[in-house]
């Protein structure tokens, strides 16, 4: 029967049903699919049924009529017969005029904000959205899914803990895409690919992976002839990235994701994502139009005041206008699902201070969506990682809002870095980051934990390159070397790149050891970055986005060639999460924890440390907070050997003994507990640029 074109009962053909304004996205229903969209501004919107990803022309067409298929600001029709694998796109039609900010144009297939799978045609065409004429055959294309098709037999997100977490940096298609893998090759830079490498991740003692951008992005959003590596360039905020799946079928990138968390799960290991929603791979009023310009660009973008182009705080070309209830809702609707359908424990928000923007991109001091997500209820107990600061100088570390959020610290980076390094003036901030930076946080009455420590992550030099190059050299990108950051605070410990030389060798050996101790000891939360634990290199380059290749991949041929440094990494880990042993608390805040804490400071002699600026070394006692153990702890970060005394031991009979010096060869760098060797004398030469622990049983 066909209905009256501009009534609004459900009709058969080539509409479909009236269908519901909510929920948002594709929903699988009995007999059918429900579609709904949001696009206030527009004139018409028309949904494209296709048979393949690679088809040009749909093999039906829904014209959806206002009267029948729009509720306020939403489009809607229901679709009989439907089912998840069902390709679809929205045609939308409505004035193009980028002096009132809306730029509508109905030649492009717009895939759907909501879309639970996205699939890439084989002739797939970033510039073909880009400029004029019909770009439906080379198009991406939603895929319907029904997110409860999947038995997760019981599995749930971990709920594990801060003060017993250690996060690892991880790329989901650079961890195993290296032939030295050793996965067959189909499985290599997959989903399933991490799932063969849990083994490895528990014997290190990761208790969390923090995976860059998994969310579908266009891996061509990148310089001619290159391709983005590194996933922060989103096209839908509900799709896993198809890219990294092993599976056959437009539905297989969602349970292969699914079996992954479930694997790691089951291993013990939490899943946290990197998340952008801070732009989107539509780039600037130049860009592709894929989904948001085509739907409801005024909405989903901050604009500048004459509206023609978009606000760029993110150095992406456009900033998601994250403050708009629109976009506020996509967002939570994003983490909801990624948290209920997907079963990850946690979030790190790239560039997160964007997210404390307005619609004028002026920074608020209580952010909406920022408290939404801090008080949803659905995400009470899930990890949120703020990168607090954006790329337009909103920088936000120490005074991001929020009881629950967790912050990337990049003073400890620098600070850390500087000290290693020999600059002068840091030991007095290299002690505050070794406590959880109380001059950063400790005002908020927060847990030590809120501080998440680091010195090397995916955006940078690795570990490696940090202690063997003065500049980077990122020719490699195609831009001449003028990308990536100037300020590294390396040093190359005298040769610039790879050198045979096994002093140099043993230095930087020794400055990797020293950063990772550090990182790894310090009160609040550690991360380490991928492969840094076998001295992974990039060769100088600190800005990978682009080097999909053995620059960016994890090679694991390192795991032989530094078993030393991965064994001082495991027992490194193994000793933080003994529980005997710890310094922090988390049931108390950061400030209460050190005034309650026992800890001395000193210098080369006991009692007298040296904060000045010409100072590169101090030291410290410090008691577990059970009071069984103390430690002792030596830092000399000068290019010379210091002598350091010993405090008394607490008992006659007892003997401090040596567990972690970093001049020494492995196997004497690190020893387990049980195992460390007494240490004879009241005092402990330390070489240049090491450092040293000694234990005591109280």
């Amino acid at each position: 029967m066909r209905g009256n074109r501009e009534g609004g009962d459900a009709v058969e053909g080539a509409r479909g049903g009236r269908g519901s304004s909510w929920p948002l996205g594709a929903t699988v229903l009995p007999g059918g699919v429900n579609f709904s969209l949001f696009s206030r501004d527009c004139t018409g919107v028309e949904l494209l049924i296709f048979d393949r990803a690679d088809d040009g022309t749909p093999s039906r067409t829904v014209t959806l009529i206002p009267r029948g298929n729009r509720s306020y600001h939403y489009w809607h029709t229901f679709v009989p017969g439907a089912e998840p694998g069902q390709f679809y796109g929205y045609r939308v039609t409505g004035p193009n005029e980028p002096r009132l900010g809306l730029r509508f144009d109905r030649d492009k297939l717009l895939i759907d904000p909501y879309g639970r799978a996205v699939a890439f045609p084989a002739g797939y065409s970033r510039g073909a959205a880009s400029g004029a004429g019909d770009n439906a055959a080379v198009a991406m294309k939603s895929v319907v899914a029904d997110p409860r098709a999947y038995d997760w037999e019981g599995d749930a997100p971990l709920k594990r803990p801060f003060s017993r977490t250690v996060i690892y940096e991880l790329h989901v298609g650079g961890f195993t895409r290296h032939p030295s893998s050793a996965l067959p090759e189909e499985r290599r830079g997959t989903y399933a690919g991490v799932v063969e490498k849990i083994p490895y991740l528990q014997e290190l003692g990761i208790t969390a992976v923090e995976l860059l951008p998994v969310f579908q992005f266009d891996p061509w959003d990148a310089p001619s002839g290159r391709v983005n590596y590194w996933g922060y360039s989103p096209v839908s905020f509900f799709a896993p990235h198809a890219q990294y799946s092993s599976r056959p079928g437009a539905l297989g990138p969602l349970d292969e994701f699914r079996d992954m968390v479930k694997a790691l799960h089951r291993a013990g290991i939490e899943v946290i994502l990197d998340v952008v929603f801070n732009h989107t791979a539509e780039g600037d009023h130049r860009g592709p139009t894929f989904c948001y310009r085509g739907v409801a660009n005024n909405f989903y973008y901050i604009l500048e005041p004459e509206c023609e182009r978009y606000c760029n705080y993110t150095g992406c070309g456009n900033t998601l206008n994250a403050n708009n209830p629109i976009v506020r809702r996509l967002i939570l609707d994003s983490l909801h699902h990624w948290v209920s359908e997907m079963h990850v424990d946690g979030f790190r928000f790239d560039l997160a201070s964007i997210l404390a923007r307005d619609e004028k991109g002026r920074p608020l001091e209580n952010p909406p969506i920022l408290w939404d997500i801090e008080t949803d209820p659905a995400l009470a107990g899930i990890k949120l990682i703020a990168e607090a600061w954006d790329a337009a100088g909103l920088y936000q570390v120490g005074s991001f809002i929020g009881d629950s959020w967790k912050e990337w610290n990049g003073r400890f980076r620098d600070d850390v870095r500087g000290f290693w390094k020999g600059d002068r003036g840091t030991v007095s901030r290299f002690v505050s980051r070794l406590l959880g930076s109380p001059d950063i946080y400790g005002h908020e009455r927060r847990e030590a934990e809120q501080s998440v420590n680091f010195v090397t992550c995916h955006d940078g030099f690795t570990l490696n390159d940090l202690v063997s190059y003065n500049e980077k050299h990122n020719e490699g990108n195609g831009e001449e070397n003028r990308d990536g950051c100037d300020d590294n605070r390396s040093w190359n410990c005298g040769v610039e790149g790879p050198c045979d030389d096994p002093e140099v060798e043993a230095l930087r050996n020794r400055q990797v050891k020293n950063f990772l101790a550090i990182t790894l000891l310090a009160l609040g939360t550690p991360m380490l970055c991928m492969g840094d634990e076998v001295r992974r290199t990039q060769k100088g380059n600190n800005n990978a986005y682009c080097q999909d290749n053995e620059t960016g991949w994890f090679d694991w041929r390192g795991v032989q060639e530094h078993p030393d440094v991965h064994r001082f990494v495991r027992l490194l880990i193994a000793a933080r999460l003994q529980r005997e042993i710890a310094v922090q608390d988390p049931d108390l805040p950061l400030d209460e924890l050190l005034r309650n804490a026992r800890l001395e400071w000193h210098g080369v002699e006991l009692g007298r440390p040296d904060f000045g600026d010409d100072s590169h070394s101090i030291a410290l006692t410090a008691w577990s907070m059970t009071g069984k153990n103390v430690f002792h702890i030596m830092v000399n970060a000068w290019w010379n050997s210091l002598r350091f005394e010993l405090p008394p031991v607490p008992r006659t009979d007892r003997r401090w003994r040596r567990f972690v010096d970093t001049s020494l060869p492995s196997p004497d760098d690190i020893a387990s507990m049980e195992d460390a060797r007494e240490v004879m004398g009241t005092s402990y030469e330390l070489p240049p640029r090491s450092l040293a622990i000694v234990v005591c049983t109280a």
